[in-house]
C-alpha cells in the first residue's frame, strides 16, 4: 500500500471513528485522529461533504469486506452466525458511523435498498431451514436485531472496556437467546 492510500485510509478511518461518536466533529479534530495536519486532509477531502461520502463507501466497503472474509455461507448457520457477530464487532466503528445517525445515510448514502442477494438474509433463511433460528420471525427482523446488538454491543465495549471477544460472546448469547427455535 503506497504513503498517499495509507493516509486516505487513514483518514476515513479516522473520520468513521469520530463522526459515528459525534456527527458535528470537525475536520480539524478528524484530521489530528489521523495524524495528519488538515490541509493534507483538505488535499485528500477539499470539503466536509466529500469526506463524509467517502467514509460512507469506504465503511460500506470494509463492512462487505469483513463479511466476505467470515465466510458466512460455510458450515452450520449457528457457527456462521458467530463468525459474522466477529466480523460485524471487527469493522464495530464503521457501523456507528453508518447507522448511529439517520443523516449519515440519508444524506450521503448509496441510492437503493438492500441488495437482493445479501448474504446475512440468506444466512438466517439457511438458519431458519436447519431448525436452529425461529422461522416465525422474519430475516429482515433478524438481520436488524442482529444489527441492533452489535452496535449496542460496540458502543458499551467503548464505554465500559469489555474486550472484542467479550461483546462478542454477549451478542451471539443474546441473539441466539432471541432467535433460537423453541
Amino acid at each position: 500500500m503506497s504513503t498517499r492510500d495509507r493516509t486516505r485510509s487513514a483518514i476515513l478511518s479516522a473520520a468513521a471513528t469520530l463522526l459515528g461518536r459525534d456527527y458535528q466533529a470537525k475536520l480539524a479534530e478528524i484530521a489530528d485522529a489521523a495524524g495528519v495536519g488538515r490541509t493534507t486532509l483538505h488535499r485528500y477531502f477539499p470539503d466536509r461533504a466529500t469526506l463524509i461520502k467517502a467514509a460512507v463507501e469506504d465503511s460500506i466497503a470494509a463492512i462487505e469486506a469483513s463479511v466476505a472474509d467470515a465466510a458466512i455461507d460455510r458450515g452450520p448457520a449457528l457457527d456462521a452466525m458467530r463468525r459474522l457477530v466477529a466480523a460485524m464487532v471487527a469493522v464495530g466503528d464503521r457501523l456507528v458511523f453508518l447507522f448511529g445517525d439517520p443523516r449519515v445515510l440519508a444524506e450521503h448514502g448509496p441510492d437503493g435498498g438492500t441488495p437482493p442477494d445479501d448474504p446475512v438474509i440468506a444466512l438466517i433463511e439457511r438458519g431458519q431451514a436447519e431448525g436452529v433460528f425461529d422461522p416465525g420471525l422474519t430475516p429482515q427482523w433478524i438481520q436488524r436485531v442482529l444489527w441492533a446488538l452489535v452496535y449496542t454491543g460496540h458502543t458499551e465495549g467503548e464505554l465500559s472496556g469489555v474486550p472484542r471477544h467479550g461483546i462478542v460472546d454477549t451478542v451471539v448469547k443474546t441473539l441466539h437467546n432471541g432467535i433460537a427455535r423453541s
